[in-house]
């Protein structure tokens, strides 16, 4: 691609040559409708044209870029970084750390006269009711804060709800000044010399407009972030340790007190999502309304079906669809939606209905298949409809009148025509080879080699089974489960158990020719469980004595699942290997591997290769797995290196999950495994899943992400599909949609109950389309935004440099907000910020999913763990990715223990953490209890029976149970949330300044970035000046 028009800044890296920013300047967009995507070229922001054109200076990759000319003092230590002007980036730093290629003079201002004084300045928010056209403000009222110059508030305590502020629908934050060229530095605390802003101490005076109340941070209006860089070219690139980056490091230049640049001015998650509950407590959400934009994930709300999905299954980035390509184009809002067909349901919900129309099977739109829904239109007396998506007219094969409003009489006894969730029994037609589906069958398959017995987990695995089988998932009101169970081990070759119930004792039998898998026995291999629980235990308790001895430590992992293939073939049924192993499989059998983990690769462009996995036999085997609905779920207990890109592949596209346990002691790592496998095993499921998006004509799904298969453009596959499992759909138009009727999106699954009944599941949608991007932007939702970024992105880095992923992202942020200031907000000054009220922190979730562990080149992240990271993610629900980019970080050292709720969480950054404090950190797959050294001992005392925090040991991974109001509060605190969440967390207790607080440290997602990556506010500030370079 030219680089020719704007190619912005790259940010955080070295720009390749011949990866431009945005492609070709002013024109039209490139005639394809793609819009910023990650397959296709960059989109031209659609600007007036001007003549000024500019072409980047480009250097080498790897090298600093050239000088470029300024009044500014070189020996002036900038920001604390070393004296050179363009300091080189340090050896091994990361490719956040590089100062981008291409050096801009400053567009906006002609470089600054050589005496003047580089100011830093922050002036208050102003708040102003906005409308997208010209703006009046309100006089202000007497008395308000508008009138006195007050002194910065402090920052309210710790756990004190922040009184919430007026809304706005926008956000706007001033930041004045010529932007700064460069990457975000590392510390944009007050990066340069001079004399403090007017009004120093306090806030410049706000104008007039409506104000909060005096002393509170306010949310949505005005933020100046002020930095007056008045510095034409480049700013360094940040540097690993550089001062004053925090508060506590040392400040950068000595002389008059200067003023930072106050975090609680910037949009906060916490904030947001405390409004977001507070505005919907203890209302019902009804889905009766096209379009509307649901509560929060974060938000506890109650849904009632009146003919849309409830937002439990769907979610959209946006309730409103542009209605042409252009307006699609001009904002480059990814239109998508994520869809959780089987989630669960809280109790107080009504369970979906299901449908059955006998032998006629569910009533069908003729030409395009979807399915009789709200949508569908009565006509001709009820004697035939129309259909909602395709506009078809068909027959209806069960009459009923209309009543005056033109709806049938039996509207509201038939929830396929008054609910935008339901079932319907399937026909024979919608068997495998005509005939009804077998029960399923789960197979548990454990690795029984050394490393797995010495650890004690073999032990533990079969102890845990014997309870659990009594747990296996059932259909409501049967007393016993129809799922069938079977029993393998192996190392170099596999053992299978015949465990019928006229056994007195099991059998075993023993493969040992992997390379043509078979299964030994087909009667006693699969039983009912409660038929064969006498012969079952007596297996169970076998097991851990028959291999205690062993000292194989080669294990066999391809053949493993092919025999469950194999067994589930024989039985004609589907089902779900559970699959526990330990390590790299070394032994002669197809699918061995080897060592091809290589640190030299990261932050190159062959870094891709160490997610991509090895194909071949793995990748006929996930076919195989998905033609014969065999579900993989993968527990791995690794002491190094295992290729977990390779081995996960046929569990990332089985519907399957992928759980891992580095260095696993049954002691220590135990019930943390347990919880996961308790929780795995009792889930609801359904097997040998198709799913498939219909739309409404102008636009339809074009793209899917997921643990899925997909043999062709439309059908997605996937062995078994959990109440945790979600599949992300991307759509693009096809022609015009209509304001008048908006636009449908209907979801069909066809899967078997775990009774064995052959189900379709429906999931109905509809949503606005406008002519106007500024409902677009009103009815955004930043986290399914961002479950879409984190998706596409990590997709993206299978095939193209980590590099160009992060400018990607960056440059549609950028592009997103830029279309929203320029054609949807009141005209205000170029140094502020302005961002949509629905996205207003957007940025801070793009700037902690580019700090993301597969996003990072970091040779200090293990490669095992960033692909597991990255496969977990592509299958997460809106919630989950939620939680894992933004965690919560909650004050427990002075809460209510009387009090039965939550205390309020505080945003995610060091500055929020108090010596004398105590915090819990969870994202959905860590858990911290962070401890400060000047914790009192009482606390201490009262939560671990230490007399102080000297004395507490490294390793704990349980609070032990005291009886005091304290611990027990705290300790229901952390079951309530290991019980909410998909997956266990395991606990780990750290000390401030301990060295493991560095683990935790990196679940600090306002701060900078251990491994690479810059605050929230440097990114604040990056993305305001790449969207004014976009403007101007």
């Amino acid at each position: 691609m030219s680089q020719q028009g704007y190619v912005a800044a790259p940010p955080y890296s070295q720009a390749q040559p011949g990866m431009g920013g945005y492609q070709g300047g002013f024109g039209p967009g490139p005639a394809q409708p793609l819009y910023g995507h990650y397959g296709g070229p960059p989109q031209a922001f659609h600007a007036a044209p001007t003549a000024i054109m500019k072409s980047p200076v480009s250097s080498a990759p790897g090298m600093p870029p050239p000088p470029v000319s300024s009044h500014y003092n070189p020996n002036v230590q900038q920001n604390g970084a070393h004296p050179q002007r363009y300091p080189a980036p340090p050896a091994g730093s990361t490719a956040y750390g590089q100062p981008p290629q291409s050096a801009y003079n400053n567009m906006a201002s002609p470089a600054p006269p050589p005496g003047q004084q580089l100011t830093n300045q922050m002036s208050a928010m102003n708040l102003g009711n906005y409308a997208p056209g010209p703006m009046q403000n309100p006089p202000a009222a007497p008395g308000s804060v508008a009138q006195q110059p007050f002194h910065m508030a402090p920052p309210p305590a710790m756990g004190q709800p922040q009184m919430p502020p007026p809304q706005s629908p926008q956000t706007n934050m001033p930041m004045a000044g010529p932007q700064m060229g460069g990457p975000p530095m590392a510390g944009m605390g007050r990066p340069f010399p001079g004399p403090p802003p007017p009004g120093a101490g306090g806030f410049q005076q706000p104008g007039p407009g409506a104000a909060g109340p005096p002393g509170y941070p306010q949310q949505s209006g005005k933020f100046d972030l002020a930095y007056q860089s008045q510095f034409g070219g480049q700013m360094a690139g940040p540097q690993p340790g550089m001062p004053g980056s925090f508060p506590g490091a040392p400040a950068p230049m000595a002389g008059p007190p200067q003023k930072k640049l106050d975090p609680d001015s910037i949009p906060s998650t916490t904030q947001v999502i405390e409004d977001d509950q507070e505005k919907h407590k203890g209302k019902v959400f009804t889905t009766n309304i096209r379009g509307q934009v649901p509560p929060l994930v974060t938000t506890d709300f109650t849904v009632q079906d009146q003919g849309n999905a409830s937002p439990r299954f769907i979610r959209c980035t946006t309730y409103s669809l542009p209605c042409t390509i252009d307006l699609a184009k001009q904002c480059q809002v990814p239109l998508a939606s994520i869809i959780k067909p089987f989630a669960s349901l809280p109790k107080n919900e009504t369970p979906l209905y299901v449908v059955n129309h006998g032998e006629t099977g569910p009533i069908r739109c003729n030409r395009c298949k979807a399915y009789m829904c709200p949508y569908m239109q009565f006509i001709d007396g009820g004697r035939r409809y129309q259909c909602g998506f395709c506009n078809c007219v068909n027959e209806v094969f069960y009459f009923q009148h209309l009543d005056h409003m033109g709806r049938r009489v039996d509207f509201y006894e038939r929830p396929e025509l008054s609910l935008g969730s339901y079932e319907f029994a399937a026909t024979l037609d919608y068997c495998k080879n005509n005939k009804p589906p077998n029960p399923p069958a789960y197979i548990f398959m454990i690795d029984v080699s050394y490393n797995n017995i010495k650890s004690g987990l073999v032990g533990l695995i079969c102890n845990e089974l014997k309870t659990l089988l009594e747990k296996l998932p059932r259909e409501e009101g049967t007393e016993n489960s129809a799922i069938k169970v079977g029993f393998v081990t192996y190392n170099k070759v596999l053992h299978f158990y015949n465990v019928k119930s006229a056994l007195a004792q099991p059998q075993m039998m023993v493969v040992s020719d992997t390379a043509e898998m078979f299964v030994p026995l087909l009667d006693g291999f699969l039983v009912n469980y409660q038929d064969s629980r006498a012969v079952i235990h007596n297996l169970l308790d076998q097991i851990p004595n028959m291999f205690a001895d062993t000292n194989e430590s080669e294990t066999v992992f391809v053949p493993v699942i092919q025999a469950g293939v194999e067994a589930f073939k024989a039985a004609e049924c589907s089902g779900k290997l559970f699959i526990f192993h330990s390590s790299m499989p070394t032994a002669e059998a197809p699918g061995k591997l080897k060592n091809r983990d290589d640190k030299k690769l990261v932050n190159t462009d062959k870094e891709k290769t160490l997610f991509q996995p090895q194909k071949g036999v793995y990748e006929q085997l996930s076919k195989d797995c998905v033609a014969q609905g065999c579900c993989v779920d993968l527990f791995l207990f690794p002491s190094q290196y295992v290729d977990l890109t390779t081995m996960a592949d046929v569990p990332s596209h089985t519907g399957g999950s992928i759980y891992k346990y580095n260095n696993f002691q049954a002691e220590t790592d135990g019930e943390h495994f347990l919880r996961d496998l308790r929780k795995d095993v009792q889930k609801s499921i359904g097997f040998d899943a198709i799913m498939r998006v219909r739309t409404s004509t102008g636009f339809r799904a074009t793209d899917f992400f997921g643990a899925i298969h997909m043999n062709n453009t439309t059908d997605i596959e996937m062995a078994a599909v959990d109440c945790d499992k979600a599949v992300t759909v991307e759509f693009k138009h096809d022609d015009t949609l209509s304001e008048e009727t908006g636009a449908h999106m209907q979801c069909a699954l066809l899967y078997t109950t775990i009774n064995g009944q052959r189900r379709l599941r429906i999931h109905n949608l509809s949503l606005n389309c406008s002519l106007q991007l500024s409902e677009l932007y009103k009815s955004c939702e930043t986290d399914s935004l961002i479950n879409f970024f984190a998706k596409s992105a990590y997709r993206a880095i299978l095939n193209q440099p980590l590099k160009n992923v992060r400018e990607i992202l960056v440059n549609q942020t950028a592009h997103m907000l830029a279309c929203y200031r320029k054609n949807c907000s009141s005209p205000s000054a170029a140094s502020q910020l302005i961002l949509p009220d629905a996205m207003k922190v957007f940025p801070v979730y793009m700037n902690s999913l580019m700090k993301s562990a597969p996003l990072v080149g970091s040779t200090e992240l293990s490669t095992d763990d960033r692909a597991h990271q990255r496969l977990t993610v592509m299958a997460m629900g809106v919630e989950e990715s939620q939680l894992l980019l933004y965690p919560r970080l909650i004050p427990l050292h002075n809460m209510d223990v009387n009090s039965e709720a939550l205390p309020a969480p505080v945003r995610c950054s060091e500055e929020r953490l108090t010596d004398s404090g105590m915090f819990l950190l969870e994202n959905g797959h860590s858990m911290f209890l962070w401890l400060g050294q000047a914790s009192s001992p009482d606390l201490i005392q009262s939560i671990f029976n230490l007399p102080s925090l000297a004395h507490l040991q490294g390793h704990m991974c349980a609070l032990p149970e005291l009886s005091n109001p304290l611990s027990n509060k705290i300790r229901s605190i952390i079951s309530g949330l290991l019980e909410k969440r998909p997956n266990s967390m395991k606990l780990q207790i750290v000390r401030q300044k301990d060295k493991p607080e560095m683990l935790f440290r990196q679940f600090l997602v306002e701060d900078k970035g251990l491994h690479g990556g810059v605050s929230y506010m440097d990114f604040l500030c990056y993305v305001h000046r790449e969207i004014r370079q976009l403007l101007t």
